[in-house]
């Protein structure tokens, strides 16, 4: 995916810049053929050349000697104050003072501050967060819904065209008793009650009345051969009862500040009209068969605890659609209609062979063209520190509005002791980016495949790889400008010279944001961005100690300092953006 453009001025990193500049040498030597450099970064020097070491194999030499061979034929004398064989034939490269400065000015004058633009722009359809109508959405939600958000936004910063799709469960069985729930209680006490958030109780009163209610359950079971039969008063009420649950969903994604909206959700009815068709379909390709009264297809390389062949259940016994077959009818709808080339699904861990046999199933009839992509962006769980399903006291599952509402509450205590001097509305504002931030931060932090433990004071603490610590590091540069009384924009003209050791590591640093970047999206990781961003703040921090920005030695080394807190916090703002988290100018 992290194809280099040919545009030299859209590279950032200088190990990008030095791998560009040495794959000609390197395909001369191979006599024209394609040799990668394999340069990587090097804890010996700015960056390490390995590709020697697999070329001396071709050309029948010793690594040293192929080393040599490279630096003959390479002028790196526009990028290098030092080069070096080492070891059994690696290349270190010291990058010169003044070749960092250059590119680091050419980033700063880069409204994308160095970050390629994909050379190849796909169209992308990412599926997250998915809640269910008429229940509410809980602390479960929370990481399919930061996750997807973060990798949208760095898919669209990056070039990509990003198709949002919120497979919200707006269908199906339960909402039979869900109807005859609502017609009992009557429309306008029903939609008050469902207008408060009180989705949950609505849900818990229809499935009590349905497991102690034979007459009820008889209800539930008309109604949803109503409603797939297309009754149009049963029809209204369902979406009277899936109006309401948007409405919610909204007003939580607005306080999570994510990009969602109702213009997003693709729920399973959606997909209804498709669901015969994905059974016509696979009778003609010879995949459906019958099994225990259900039509199913068996999936090569699946089996059961028993080592029998395991089946994707596509029409039950009784003809209703699994939701497998909703799944697919996805794939379809996808690929054909939206023209995707690429599907994440942003989906917990369990369902890693559900998708799997999907992704399977759907290649196998011919849907999916192998040039598109179909990636299962799993994720762990969220857990209390008894490592177990993060639970309120009540001990049911912790409820995402309330969730949020805490860490903003707990956020303004700290915000309030800290800037005392701030109106009341601004200390407000700050306890709600502090908070939400903290809350995405703590999650997107964790490498998404592991569980977590939730730990407010950890998550809150303006000390360690947290959100408010990042945005403090922010707030800290913007206050260097406001002190010295200079626009931040003057300075982005500015060539910084680095003269200092901790000026030099910074700008080192900085220039790693495009493959920290493009890393993140190879991995589909956005903790690697996470860290990235705690390691620039945590080089900015020595920077601040070791060379005085304000108190410098001449107007001129003021000014290069400055352009270097100016992009400082520029990478950090655009860091944080990525992620979803707002970055204040004032803590």
């Amino acid at each position: 995916m992290v194809a280099v453009g040919n545009n030299r001025r859209t590279m950032a990193d200088p190990v990008l810049t030095v791998a560009e500049r040495l794959r000609p040498t390197f395909a001369k030597i191979a006599g024209g053929q394609e040799s990668d450099p394999v340069v990587r970064r090097s804890d010996r020097a700015d960056a390490q050349v390995n590709g020697s070491l697999a070329l001396a194999k071709v050309l029948g030499k010793t690594p040293r000697e192929v080393a040599q061979m490279v630096l003959d034929a390479a002028d790196l004398s526009a990028v290098c104050s030092a080069t070096e064989i080492a070891g059994p034939g690696f290349i270190n490269i010291t990058f010169s003072n003044s070749f960092l400065a250059s590119e680091l000015a050419v980033a700063a004058a880069d409204t994308r501050l160095g970050v390629r633009l994909s050379p190849a722009p796909e169209v992308v359809d990412i599926d997250y967060s998915a809640p269910n109508v008429a229940k509410e959405m809980h602390v479960g939600h929370l990481r399919s819904t930061v996750i997807g958000d973060a990798l949208v936004r760095m898919l669209e910063f990056v070039g990509h065209r990003v198709i949002r799709e919120n497979h919200i469960g707006d269908w199906g069985t339960p909402f039979g008793m869900l109807i005859e729930h609502l017609i009992d209680l009557g429309e306008a006490e029903a939609a008050n009650e469902l207008s408060v958030g009180d989705l949950d109780s609505f849900y818990r009163q229809a499935r009590t009345k349905f497991d102690a209610s034979d007459e009820f359950k008889e209800r539930a079971r008309a109604r949803v051969v109503l409603l797939q039969g297309g009754d149009d008063e049963t029809l209204r009420m369902w979406k009277l009862l899936v109006g309401e649950s948007t409405r919610y969903f909204d007003r939580v994604y607005r306080v999570l500040d994510v990009l969602l909206t109702s213009d997003d959700i693709m729920g399973e009815s959606a997909y209804n009209h498709l669901l015969p068709e994905v059974v016509e379909r696979l009778k003609k390709s010879g995949m459906l068969q019958t099994s225990d009264g259900a039509e199913v297809v068996f999936v090569d390389g699946f089996v059961n605890r028993d080592n029998e062949p395991l089946p994707l259940i596509i029409r039950k016994t009784d003809g209703g659609y699994n939701y497998a077959t909703s799944d697919l009818a996805c794939v379809i709808d996808r690929v054909e209609r939206l023209g995707a080339t690429r599907i994440l699904y942003v989906v917990g861990a369990p369902q890693a062979q559900h998708l799997e046999m999907v992704g399977v199933v759907s290649r196998k009839a011919g849907w999916v063209p192998e040039t598109t992509q179909m990636v299962h962006v799993a994720f762990g769980n969220v857990l209390g520190n008894d490592r177990k399903i993060l639970k309120s006291r009540s001990g049911e599952v912790v409820k995402l509005d309330a969730l949020l509402t805490e860490a903003v509450e707990r956020a303004g205590t700290s915000v309030r002791e800290k800037n005392a001097e701030l109106s009341a509305e601004q200390q407000s504002e700050i306890a709600r980016q502090v908070g939400i931030g903290a809350i995405k931060y703590a999650d997107l932090s964790t490498d998404r495949i592991k569980d977590y433990v939730f730990d407010w004071e950890r998550m809150l603490s303006f000390d360690g790889n947290t959100s408010p610590y990042l945005q403090y590091a922010h707030a800290r540069i913007c206050s260097i400008f406001r002190k010295a009384q200079i626009e931040r924009q003057s300075v982005r003209s500015v060539t910084p010279t680095l003269e200092h050791e901790a000026e030099r590591a910074l700008a080192l640093r900085l220039l790693q944001f495009d493959t920290a970047v493009w890393d993140t999206l190879d991995k589909y990781s956005p903790h690697r961005l996470c860290t990235y961003l705690y390691d620039l703040a945590s080089e900015f921090s020595s920077f601040y100690e070791h060379c005085p920005v304000l108190r410098a030695e001449s107007e001129a080394q003021k000014m290069s300092r400055l352009a270097l807190c100016d992009f400082t916090a520029r990478v950090m703002e655009r860091g944080l953006s990525l992620l979803g988290i707002e970055a204040p100018e004032q803590m």
